[in-house]
């Protein structure tokens, strides 16, 4: 049976790994966001064509992106960018990155501040 004490470190372990995972995260986050489209003045990320980044075990994260267009002309440029960007994040020993079109992206995935760059709001 565990003691009280033991559920509490538990408990402040689990907090603590949820808040590395939340700041990995968010630093994944950012250098996504100095990719840019070649075609479009917006950040990949506030484009809205990553659609879920995960950490796995080991230092690999993988990342499921789309296109505006899946004839885009650049997209080995974007998706070299995109796995450049992930890998030099501290703590990233690689990266996988999985080109998907379901579902197919649309303006309605981009961030307000996207929108709002292009014009949309």
């Amino acid at each position: 049976m565990s003691t009280e004490a033991e559920t509490l470190h538990a408990g402040a372990l689990e907090a603590s790994s949820a808040a590395q995972t939340n700041a990995a995260a968010d630093t994944i986050i950012a250098a996504l966001r100095t990719v840019y489209d070649p075609e479009i003045p917006v950040n990949v990320y506030d484009l809205g064509l990553i659609y879920r980044i995960e950490a796995r075990a080991h230092g690999l994260v993988e990342v499921d992106m789309t296109l505006t267009a899946p004839g885009c002309p650049v997209a080995d440029h974007i998706l070299n960018a995109v796995r450049k960007a992930v890998h030099d994040v501290a703590g990233v020993a690689g990266v996988k990155v999985n080109l998907v079109f379901d579902p197919p992206w649309d303006k309605s995935k981009m961030s307000d501040e996207a929108k709002l760059e292009l014009g949309f709001i």
